[in-house]
């Protein structure tokens, strides 16, 4: 049990550790103490009455105008970070303990009324974490990895842990190293596959229980080791049939060929081979047939799709839907609208814009929905579709044109539909040509024209999504930092208060295609 000194000096709560009592403490019974001059609580009583510390605090900070917490001791960091949720007078953290911030306390941090934290030193994805709720984080220190799970894997930003899909495992694992797995298992939300590097029980077993705390399904752990060890295989074998079925999680033994060499292919026999080339010839035929029959399947579905858009545009009464779309509205607020557009939209109210992409299959009507997700899997009539369609952005604007309006498509490369031709753009022979460097977008209020200043590859990232911004230096600072990412130099000036159109899709699981261009009718 640890004695915690609370006390008000200069407006702040200062809060560290006593391991001496005075005599006039020692001799009272009671394990918390109340002075005039400072506050002696346990930190068991702490942890057992909660409730009644946080309205205790909540009182002395109102009473004494107290609007910042000094924490001695790093230990106690979160335990008092809890109790101060519900106390809006504090706002500033400073915690003196030359350790670092642990993503648990930022969660802590982020659930109270703190808004500035002064702390030693903190991982670049925390303080991302943390700005994205306005915290300004100071720190004593030089920030840096602080430990080899992170440094293995790559994980220096927040964007990183949130789409990472495969880790590399190195056990024995530190402290450190645990921490900030628990860490990457509370953000991410795309792991696939794990690898470590042995098959240790115990460590194996913190690995299942961490993802399982977290929810975590669908991942294959990969080990890395040849088991010789019967006993530690049949375990494995018995977690699969046990566990799988509940969690979703699988190992997979990943023996080197040398071991497989001497021991496996030992056992086999010519037969035992004969029959498995068979089984892969036959998989092998059979998964090419599947992606043929997939492909044309896509192809028939969006030309139909197609076909269907174009009779809607050939036979709208383009008059009533003017006058629908003009209806209560005075002859000084009336607009020429896009027959097209206000064709489509009465077969679909997401209907937001027409795009066309020259020497490209990409030649669509554009929908936009409440979010990001929907129109991945549903096509133009709100099907289900594995396909999905060519949506806007949910945060853009076409009415008012956003500084950055976003579109994105799936990439059908094998079939060429929605993006599936968007990598033609980083052929030298397209880009360099002029007419395609035109994209047209139509609305149902304007004509627009776009000039590419910028494409490239890049790994998966959202820095390139951004649509708000607060001055025209902002903006033309983003718009050079997209520029300078350019595969090519399209020669194209950019101006703060320009407006930009942006074409995203994946390249595959770890890369996007991003396309941007520049309006150039204002």
């Amino acid at each position: 049990m640890k004695k915690l000194l609370i006390k008000i000096k200069d407006n702040a709560l200062v809060i560290k550790e006593r391991k001496k009592l005075s005599t006039e403490y020692k001799n009272i019974i009671n394990t918390n103490v109340i002075s005039c001059n400072e506050l002696v609580f346990s930190d068991e009583y702490i942890l057992d009455n909660p409730k009644i510390v946080s309205a205790f605090l909540n009182e002395i900070t109102k009473t004494y105008n107290a609007n910042t917490i000094i924490i001695e001791n790093n230990d106690f960091t979160l335990m008092f970070l809890k109790l101060l949720k519900n106390v809006k007078s504090i706002t500033t953290l400073i915690i003196n303990d030359d350790t670092p911030l642990t993503f648990a306390m930022c969660e802590a941090i982020m659930q109270s009324y703190i808004k500035n934290v002064n702390c030693y030193a903190l991982q670049p994805f925390m303080i991302e974490y943390l700005d994205k709720y306005n915290i300004l984080v100071e720190t004593r220190s030089e920030i840096l990895f602080l430990s080899n799970f992170m440094i293995e894997n790559d994980l220096n930003q927040f964007s990183s842990l949130f789409y990472k899909m495969t880790l590399k495992i190195e056990f024995p694992m530190n402290e450190q190293d645990e921490q900030d797995f628990e860490a990457f298992c509370k953000i991410n939300k795309y792991l696939k596959t794990i690898n470590v590097n042995t098959v240790n029980k115990n460590d194996l077993e913190f690995l299942i229980n961490t993802l399982k705390k977290n929810s975590k399904k669908n991942i294959k752990i990969v080990i890395h080791e040849n088991i010789n060890n019967e006993e530690v295989a049949e375990y494995l074998r018995k977690f699969n049939k046990r566990k799988s079925k509940k969690l979703k999680i699988v190992f997979k033994l990943d023996y080197s060929n040398d071991y497989l060499r001497d021991n496996l292919f030992k056992q086999a026999n010519v037969n035992l081979l004969k029959m498995c080339s068979y089984l892969i010839l036959l998989i092998v035929v059979f998964t090419f047939g599947y992606v043929f029959y997939d492909n044309y399947k896509s192809m028939k579905n969006v030309e139909e799709i197609r076909e269907k858009i174009t009779q809607v545009i050939e036979i709208s009464d383009s008059e009533k839907i003017l006058e629908e779309l003009n209806e209560n509205k005075g002859e000084d607020e009336r607009k020429a609208v896009n027959e097209k557009i206000a064709a489509l939209i009465q077969e679909n109210p997401d209907t937001v814009a027409w795009l066309k992409v020259n020497n490209t299959n990409i030649d669509y009507p554009v929908v936009k929905s409440n979010n990001n997700e929907y129109y991945l899997n549903h096509n133009f009539y709100m099907e289900d579709d594995y396909n999905g369609w060519v949506f806007m952005d949910y945060r853009n604007n076409t009415e008012l044109i956003s500084d950055n309006l976003i579109i994105y498509a799936h990439n059908r490369y094998s079939s060429g539909v929605m993006f599936g031709t968007l990598q033609n753009a980083l052929r030298y022979s397209w880009y360099t040509d002029p007419s395609n460097q035109i994209i047209s977008l139509e609305t149902l209020y304007d004509s627009l024209d776009y000039q590419i200043f910028s494409i490239y590859k890049i790994s998966v990232t959202t820095d390139y999504m951004q649509t708000i911004f607060a001055d025209d230096t902002s903006r033309l600072e983003f718009y050079n930092m997209l520029k300078d990412r350019s595969i090519y130099n399209f020669d194209v000036t950019l101006n703060g208060d320009d407006k930009i159109l942006t074409l995203s899709t994946c390249a595959d699981e770890d890369n996007r295609y991003v396309i941007h261009a520049v309006l150039i009718n204002k």
